[in-house]
């Protein structure tokens, strides 16, 4: 049965290129040699295969289109007070040493005459995420699909995140979190500003 066109192209599934898979998993066969493993050990057998698969997965984004994501579920409606959706979650790569960073992304925007499905908002934070990206660039790319699809009065987006390779490796600082923001319109203004602030802080009773 053929997929709805809306679900064409982000949907997630665990879906391999075969001929990527095979070279994939030909080289990290190559590297686990490389760093002094036997690669033909009884626990390593399987372990160049499971890598090109997950590093597949992991990078997926490539294949998804964010602004289609939100063109998908676009709706006309008289709504112009802050739509905000927080707490999403976030596994990403670092593309300086492709380790991951973890944390959750806090995204608003205020309609202007249309909006968007929710859920369509946290597939657009894991289209980008799911790319080796550095996190200024994805707070930025998140902003921006939003701003350019639907033309809001503004759009927040705040990241906050936990990079392994500054846990594992380098300084080795295990508890520091970055903090990312950008603002677009009416969010530029100070109190709108503090609003979004505000409501991203508090919790639910």
């Amino acid at each position: 049965m053929d997929k709805p066109k809306e679900l064409i192209g982000y949907e997630r599934i665990e879906k391999y290129a075969p001929e990527k898979l095979k070279q994939l998993q030909y080289h990290y066969k190559e590297i686990l040699n490389l760093i002094g493993e036997n690669s033909e050990r009884e626990g390593l057998l399987d372990t160049p295969f499971r890598v090109a698969k997950s590093i597949q997965y992991l990078t997926q984004g490539y294949d998804h289109k964010p602004e289609e994501i939100l063109l998908s579920a676009k709706f006309k409606e008289d709504y112009r007070e802050m739509v905000i959706v927080k707490d999403i979650e976030i596994f990403s790569m670092c593309e300086h040493h492709m380790i991951p960073f973890i944390g959750k992304a806090h995204v608003a925007y205020i309609p202007n005459g249309y909006i968007t499905g929710l859920s369509k908002i946290a597939r657009v934070v894991e289209a980008y995420s799911r790319r080796l990206q550095v996190q200024e660039r994805l707070t930025t790319q998140i902003k921006e699909a939003i701003q350019n699809t639907l033309n809001p009065l503004g759009v927040a987006v705040v990241i906050e995140a936990k990079h392994l390779c500054m846990a594992m490796r380098g300084i080795q600082k295990q508890n520091s979190v970055t903090t990312t923001s950008d603002f677009t319109g009416a969010f530029e203004r100070a109190e709108t500003r503090a609003e979004f602030i505000s409501l991203i802080s508090s919790k639910l009773s």
